[in-house]
């Protein structure tokens, strides 16, 4: 399987990258900061998707698709949100490219073939939906409208990491139409709650929910519902965002409704999302030096089943076995892998189902089918333990739950121990610098102060947590009267 991974602790960056690419999740591409995503890094984000689409449609939201490109005027039209993404803007000014007369076989733009309005490669998708909502929408009839589109966005980063932060980027943006504050203000929060049920329960993510500070809100939001996530470096990562959008971009494109009253009324907005960036928090979250450690929900296979086996006719004896227990796991709707090739030894095999994380491998020779058992070894652990075959199938379904569990109960513990209440700035930048993960402060509520610690610190908030009690205090930096305590990180 190669050389052994970068250590953790040695060097995390290296670590992470090398262990997306050594695991076989994804590449950098020919395209400067763009990645491919490969066959098991791509089955991995279907399994999220598919999970994702089900707790979306049970909430009441429809798929629709919304184009890639957005005339310049369009995008401009909610100021806010322009400003935000504008420097991350890719643009289409020409539609066509010809022969350069001067070297054959090389191409240029066609001056000739200047668009008449610059078209936007979508960062987002706002401005482009709330232009087609106008036409869906007249009537307090026609609401609410909760869709949700699987799409991908671009956005010109500079900096690039593998799955956290590249060009261009695979998401799920919905963007619903409401007829009041109210139902809108819940339908933010409820997004955020289905977010949260997905990171804890599938990914096995602990998150903390909450409201961004003004400075980090979304360009054009009201409000941004927040999960905040916490990696093993101690750096924190925001795993998904639901915006509360207020009637900004209902006043930008002049998208009113008749109310039951027959009054000419705005309409109240969402959009929420989540990335691909989910795989680099479910890489982050519970990985180690041996290499991937997935949750056996999202795991593409969650079984592998290697045999020993000296001669042809013991494999046909393994195989007939494996087979059985095969189909016994798969009528349980746990997906295995029977890895017969006779192109790589037992030991690479263990080796790569370490590295790519699958959760539970099995091992059997000559040996165990005299003694009709088999060898179950886990990966979140490295246990192993013998099992009577007649009770693998058994064993590997509540095994399967255990993992899960573990590795929730794991991060879980990590996150407490990461949040560490600061009353003082000079323990606040050692706990920032030293520690790492989230410092619980007071803030006096004003940009200033917050631009001024990510200045002296790098550290920003995170979220103004909504579970914590009002709680009188003094801002760490200013010493201002403060009502409750914020969480502040280094992030990604």
């Amino acid at each position: 399987m190669g050389s052994k991974l970068t250590s953790r602790s040695t060097d995390y960056s290296k670590w992470y990258n090398e262990l997306v690419v050594k695991a076989d999740l994804a590449e950098n591409s020919a395209v400067r900061g763009c990645m491919v995503i490969k066959p098991y890094g791509y089955a991995l984000w279907e399994k999220m998707q598919q999970e994702l689409d089900r707790m979306f449609k049970e909430t009441g939201h429809e798929n629709a698709y919304f184009p890639l490109f957005v005339p310049k005027s369009l995008f401009e039209a909610e100021e806010k949100n322009a400003e935000g993404f504008a420097k991350e803007c890719a643009v289409v000014t020409h539609y066509r490219l010809k022969n350069d007369e001067e070297n054959p076989g090389k191409l240029i733009v066609d001056p000739n073939a200047k668009l008449e309005e610059e078209l936007v490669v979508r960062p987002t998708s706002e401005a482009i939906i709330w232009n087609t909502y106008k036409g869906w929408i007249q009537s307090y009839r026609d609401l609410p409208i909760k869709v949700n589109q699987w799409a991908n966005v671009v956005r010109w980063e500079m900096r690039t990491r593998l799955f956290l932060r590249t060009a261009e980027f695979l998401w799920q943006e919905g963007h619903t139409a409401h007829a009041t504050k109210e139902e809108a203000v819940a339908e933010a929060q409820q997004m955020q709650q289905v977010y949260a049920d997905f990171a804890e329960n599938w990914m096995a993510m602990p998150v903390i929910k909450g409201v961004k500070s003004e400075s980090e809100r979304f360009a054009g939001a009201d409000d941004t519902y927040t999960i905040e996530a916490l990696m093993q470096d101690g750096k924190a990562l925001q795993a998904g965002t639901s915006h509360f959008l207020g009637q900004n971009f209902a006043n930008a494109f002049d998208v009113k409704y008749t109310s039951k009253e027959g009054k000419q009324e705005y309409v109240w907005s969402t959009s929420w999302g989540v990335s691909t960036r989910l795989i680099g928090g479910l890489i982050m979250t519970h990985s180690d030096d041996h290499g991937l450690v997935l949750p056996p929900k999202l795991a593409p296979i969650q079984v592998a089943i290697v045999p020993i086996y000296k001669t042809e006719e013991q494999l046909t004896a393994i195989s007939e076995k494996v087979n059985e227990i095969s189909s016994a796991l798969r009528a349980k709707g746990i997906s295995v892998k029977f890895d017969n090739r006779d192109t790589h030894k037992p030991g690479w095999k263990f080796a790569e189902y370490e590295l790519k994380g699958v959760p539970v491998r099995i091992a059997m020779g000559a040996r165990d089918l005299e003694n009709r058992t088999l060898e179950i070894a886990r990966r979140d652990t490295l246990e192993k333990q013998s099992c009577a075959q007649d009770q693998a199938v058994a064993v590997i379904e509540a095994l399967l739950l255990e993992i899960q569990e573990n590795l929730h109960q794991k991060a879980l513990q990590y996150q407490k121990e990461h949040i560490t209440l600061v009353d003082d700035f000079d323990t606040f930048k050692e706990v920032i610098e030293k520690k790492g993960g989230f410092v619980a402060a007071h803030w006096d509520g004003t940009m200033e102060t917050e631009d001024r610690i990510k200045e002296l610190t790098k550290a920003t908030i995170r979220c103004i947590p909504l579970d914590v009690k009002e709680e009188k205090g003094n801002c760490v930096l200013t010493g201002k009267s403060s009502n409750q305590r914020v969480l502040f990180a280094k992030a990604y």
